[in-house]
């Protein structure tokens, strides 16, 4: 793909201001009855460009705290929110500072890179698009790029081995769902602009060896590539780094430059470990295309979602903490959040929520005075990152499960919400004539909740075994024909955390 004469990055395509189709490209494949897709005339019409003309919602807050998404932020220069809430590591240039000030007359075409190595992001890959986000409610055009080319390579950044080569079939899965995932969120941003998904894939899949060596690699200088951090401990470690991901950060690179130059997106943005590979593309854009002093290609970086331990919060004891809903249920999903410590739900609610900044300080006033109540906070956290992932509808399906499996609980259970829960909770089936007349200890034992009849009946003088939610107080308590769920199943708790669902066949 021959690099065509530069456009400048004041330039905006027509295509961010109108409807923007996306026909499937070759390498996907995808019948015409693909889920989610709307087919017209035999093309499949995956995402388009929307613009979003939702009003700022009140949000009331467990503190009992009404506020609203400022009508100041428009107005606010971006990189100073950014900052200010934690979310801003490093600056290509300061310049973008004083460039991303109006965006009513100017303003930025930002974009953030995603991989489809997985067929959902997880919580971790949240802060690229909370990022884009603030950019998008701003006033700034974004772009969330899919990387179905780069993904075949595998970035090797943060990375201590190669990455396992994925098949094209499951490439194509991934995509679909990372871009439905990213396609879902963007679209609840408080923005009048519109934004774009694109793929990589696209404008790599005709780019031949030869012309890419001319193109870009002559430009490259192999001693700025070795120096790069990521490139640096993987030819340090034994494992060394193969030739395919030495190129990753040209691969990359090229991406940068392809959209400043075709699209006039002028603005990378990713994760602290993604500085060398975008300091790779403004380099590019540098060298080939020579733009005029601060109207070439700018980079940020955020920091990595970390907790105070020093490790990554995207991923938990039983794997990532998605953010598809079909991979992690909403209520899942409210409950890591609902348990993050203390020690971290203020820097958290300042990084992973648009809440007003005073909002966020107040509450930490409030954790700190004597009158406090436990989890206020962490319920905030929780209810304000699962409307942005899941919307508002997620977020009442997960509001509901969390009361009505609470421990305790007076709501009445029924099983439609026991089955919404089922997919993250340990489950087993039973025959009816085994289960009633069976004690609540046996049961507890048979159904794998609790290791022995003595471990339940220690839980139970200490009041954490629970039968549908109500306490289990008699040893001699035994299931009635009532106990069981509308005839379906019984919920087994042993304290808040661990349950168990009895399915009863």
């Amino acid at each position: 793909m021959a690099a065509s004469a530069a456009v400048s990055p004041r330039t905006l395509l027509s295509s961010f201001h109108q409807r923007f189709i996306f026909t499937v490209p070759a390498f996907l494949n995808l019948p015409a009855s693909s889920a989610r897709c709307n087919c017209r005339g035999g093309k499949v019409r995956l995402f388009s460009a929307i613009r979003c003309v939702q009003s700022a919602e009140e949000i009331s807050t467990a503190t009992g705290i009404t506020t609203s998404v400022s009508e100041e932020i428009g107005r606010r220069n971006v990189i100073d929110i950014l900052e200010e809430r934690g979310l801003l590591e490093s600056l290509t240039s300061d310049n973008l500072r004083s460039v991303s000030s109006n965006s009513e007359s100017s303003p930025l075409r930002v974009y953030c890179g995603f991989d489809p190595t997985a067929e959902s992001l997880h919580l971790g890959n949240l802060l690229g698009i909370l990022v884009l986000s603030w950019f998008h409610r701003c006033g700034h055009r974004v772009v969330a790029l899919i990387g179905g080319a780069t993904a075949r390579i595998g970035d090797p950044s943060g990375k201590s081995l190669e990455r396992p080569e994925l098949d094209v079939e499951t490439l194509e899965r991934n995509t679909l769902g990372i871009a439905n995932t990213v396609t879902r969120i963007l679209n609840s941003s408080n923005s009048t602009t519109s934004f774009v998904v694109m793929n990589n894939y696209d404008w790599w899949k005709e780019f031949k060896l030869l012309d890419f060596l001319k193109q870009v690699g002559r430009y490259a200088r192999v001693g700025t590539m070795v120096a790069k951090e990521s490139v640096k401990k993987r030819l340090e470690s034994e494992q060394g780094m193969s030739y395919t991901e030495f190129t990753y950060q040209l691969l990359q690179g090229y991406d940068f430059l392809y959209l400043f130059q075709n699209h006039g997106v002028n603005v990378q943005i990713g994760g602290s470990d993604q500085w060398g590979n975008i300091t790779a593309g403004t380099d590019l854009i540098r060298r080939i295309l020579q733009p005029k002093e601060g109207e070439g290609g700018f980079g940020l970086t955020f920091p990595l979602l970390l907790k105070s331990d020093g490790t990554k919060f995207g991923k938990s004891e039983d794997g990532a903490i998605w953010l598809s809903p079909a991979m992690l249920s909403p209520y899942k999903f409210y409950q890591h959040l609902f348990s993050v410590p203390d020690s971290d739900v203020i820097k958290f609610l300042k990084m992973l929520t648009f809440l007003d900044m005073k909002v966020v300080d107040e509450m930490e006033l409030q954790m700190q005075s004597p009158g406090y109540l436990p989890n206020t906070a962490q319920k905030l956290l929780a209810e304000e990152v699962t409307r942005f992932v899941h919307g508002e509808e997620g977020l009442r399906e997960a509001i509901k499960a969390t009361e009505a499996l609470r421990p305790g609980a007076e709501t009445k259970l029924d099983w439609k919400t026991i089955e919404g829960i089922a997919e993250d909770v340990p489950s087993c089936s039973m025959a009816y004539n085994e289960v009633v007349d069976l004690s609540v200890v046996d049961l507890s034992v048979s159904s794998g909740l609790l290791e022995s009849k003595s471990a339940a009946r220690r839980l139970m003088k200490q009041g954490g075994l629970y039968l549908n939610n109500s306490r289990v107080d008699e040893e001699s308590k035994r299931i009635e024909n009532e106990d069981i769920v509308d005839g379906k199943l019984l919920l087994l708790s042993a304290g808040k955390k661990n349950k168990v669902i009895v399915r009863i066949s």
